[in-house]
């Protein structure tokens, strides 16, 4: 197994609490609400949402995916650090065996937030780390991005969100 990593950081408008609670306690209920042409819906299998809680995501049809299960490792509401491991997804495809994310919140000097993600990826077996398995990794993080900004718009047009 190979293990690497890939640093963002992402800039919010929103403040650091509202970024925390819209991206990692109330993603379930906002992602199928947002982006419903990528996520059909989010199902809580095991947990209340905190440390060991199981989601499946259930990807919209078109999408290229069917699922993923994410397993919450720390969801820290005092420091602002959201923790999940993806361990199960069609997109890893016998290459990728889990991948780890590591995110915290930052306040930014102009009242919004500064995301800082860190990402571990574990690869399957004997698994390379070829150019090609990076380009599907960007384009899975593309995705995922858009859909953090559809949220991200989401909550600023709903304050009470």
């Amino acid at each position: 197994m190979g293990v690497f990593t890939k640093e963002a950081e992402v800039s919010t408008p929103l403040p650091p609490a509202k970024a925390f609670k819209a991206f990692a306690v109330d993603i379930e209920n906002l992602m199928p609400k947002v982006a419903p042409q990528t996520i059909k819906s989010v199902e809580v299998l095991e947990g209340n949402g905190g440390s060991g809680t199981i989601r499946k995501i259930t990807f919209a049809e078109g999408h290229g995916l069917s699922h993923a299960k994410h397993k919450v490792d720390v969801l820290d509401k005092d420091n602002l650090v959201y923790a999940y491991t993806v361990m199960e997804s069609d997109f890893f495809n016998k290459k990728i065996e889990k991948i780890s994310y590591d995110i915290k919140f930052v306040a930014a000097a102009d009242g919004g937030s500064t995301v800082k993600v860190n990402a571990t990826f574990y690869t399957a077996g004997d698994t390379e780390v070829t150019p090609d398995l990076m380009a599907q990794i960007k384009e899975a993080s593309e995705k995922r991005a858009l859909v953090m900004k559809a949220i991200e718009s989401y909550v600023l047009a709903n304050p009470d969100a």
